[in-house]
């Protein structure tokens, strides 16, 4: 029997891969001769680059970059097991929590450690970028990465801008003569799972402004300025950024990597799914196990458990899915491919010690869920399909 493990993190309990690991001690609990294939999973989000490093044998990195407000952080990124993809989150080096909430302030933050971020992977030779671009505490289109990148934001008097999305409002002139020029060779695929648009009602500045610390005010500056910078980049770039979907992520930050480096915006668990492999690892399987903390009516929005059944499904393959909680209609999860669900809690429980005994409760589901189908294994013979 050849079982493949595919789940999401249980946010704020267990990453991707130590879910995983506890489904794969269950499995052998019930089926010790099992093949099991272990492929921790996410959406583009938080928990990208450990499932990816973790799946393709890759490794992390740890390096110093500048913070959302000018200061240093530590920041991480992958290089996966082929030597040449680098796999990015946005938020370890330009992301919300990094900002006390008392700081927050939009016309301000940069995205320039995470153009420090993939000056680094280039540096160890990487030639092809995964970056997810959830979390952000930034509003400036991009432009802090650009400009780690070689690429100058200059006013009417040919300075450069300072850092911040307010600053764009006097962007005068986009200089790429400095551009790193290994760029060129370069692919960028981004984990995109939003469609809003740059500018607008549902723009950058006015659908996340508010979380980031923007108020009413510093959302109209805001908007307007990236108004402003789409212009320029449509005009001296020749690429209209604008309205295209997903342009808006990550305070712009979508629409930069499209104008600067040519990137392609994908949804998020797609290109995970993409990244590891996923469909050929699928191939003679009798039984997918995915899962997430939580499984509610937004699973079906191309949350992991989601995409792994879409692929399973595609394949004839049967999937559960194991799970913290589930706060929907079981029903719109067999909607959506998921062919039977698991919540690890057995009985009435605290918040607080479910996530603190997570691994053994998701062992003891995953071993409740088997015993169930070697059941019917053994009593109707089924062919697993």
């Amino acid at each position: 029997m050849k079982i493949v493990v595919a789940p999401d993190s249980f946010k704020g309990s267990l990453g991707a891969p130590e879910v995983a690991e506890a489904i794969v001690k269950g499995i052998y609990r019930v089926y010790p001769d099992a093949e099991v294939i272990s492929l921790p999973m996410a959406d583009g989000g938080e928990g990208t680059v450990n499932a990816l490093v973790s799946a393709t044998k890759g490794k992390c990195y740890r390096i110093p970059v500048t913070g959302p407000l000018g200061e240093p952080v530590e920041a991480a990124f992958g290089i996966l097991g082929d030597g040449r993809t680098a796999v990015i989150e946005m938020a370890s080096a330009s992301g919300l929590p990094l900002v006390p909430d008392s700081l927050r302030n939009p016309l301000i933050t940069t995205t320039y450690g995470t153009g420090e971020l993939i000056a680094q992977a280039l540096d160890y030779g990487c030639r092809h970028f995964i970056i997810g671009i959830g979390g952000s505490a930034t509003n400036d289109g991009g432009a802090g990465m650009a400009q780690a990148l070689g690429i100058r934001f200059l006013d009417s008097e040919g300075h450069d801008l300072p850092p911040g999305g307010g600053a764009l409002a006097r962007l005068t002139r986009i200089d790429t003569t400095n551009k790193d020029s290994r760029l060129k060779s370069c692919t960028f695929t981004v984990a995109c799972d939003v469609n809003n648009p740059l500018c607008g009602p549902k723009g950058a500045a006015a659908v996340y402004g508010p979380q980031k610390g923007a108020t009413k005010e510093m959302i109209g500056s805001l908007d307007k300025a990236l108004e402003h910078f789409a212009q320029l980049v449509k005009h001296q770039l020749g690429k209209d950024v604008r309205d295209i979907p997903g342009a808006g992520a990550a305070g712009g930050l979508g629409a930069g990597l499209i104008a600067f480096l040519g990137a392609e915006l994908k949804p998020g668990v797609t290109l995970v799914m993409e990244a590891i492999g996923l469909e050929a690892q699928l191939e003679g399987s009798n039984l997918v196990i995915t899962g997430e903390g939580q499984l509610d009516e937004q699973t079906s929005h191309g949350k992991v458990p989601w995409g792994v059944a879409q692929c399973a499904k595609r394949k004839g393959i049967s999937v559960l899915a194991i799970a913290g909680s589930i706060s929907c209609d079981p029903a719109l999860l067999y909607d959506s491919s998921i062919d039977a669900v698991m919540a690890i809690t057995p009985g009435p429980m605290t918040l607080e010690a479910a996530m603190t005994n997570a691994p053994s409760l998701i062992e003891d589901a995953t071993e409740r869920a088997l015993r169930l189908i070697r059941v019917g294994e053994q009593r109707k013979k089924c062919s697993w399909r």
